[in-house]
């Protein structure tokens, strides 16, 4: 189970996001990798407006704000073999 923050400094979002997906990762495992999208001209054009984004093995599954239970939820299920859905008002 992977579980990517992308995010840039000096965000104030992406630092609340990661503090969530740290407490959740306590709890269950997986590996975490946060990516600066200020590194990839590529993210930064996707996902600029959208940071912090948080994506389960590779699915975006969250934006802009990250609730621990529902991230919970969500990892719970993938482990369990059910895909990620969005979320309303997600396009990821």
């Amino acid at each position: 189970m992977r579980v990517d923050i992308y995010s840039k400094p000096r965000c104030s979002l992406c630092e609340k996001a990661l503090a969530v997906v740290v407490d959740v990762q306590a709890r269950l495992p997986f590996e975490l990798y946060v990516t600066d999208i200020l590194q990839s001209p590529d993210l930064f054009e996707t996902w600029r407006y959208d940071i912090p984004v948080v994506l389960i093995d590779g699915v975006p599954a969250f934006k802009h704000r990250v609730d621990a239970e529902t991230l919970e939820v969500r990892i719970r299920e993938v482990m369990n073999g059910i895909p990620i859905a969005k979320t309303v008002g997600q396009d990821g």
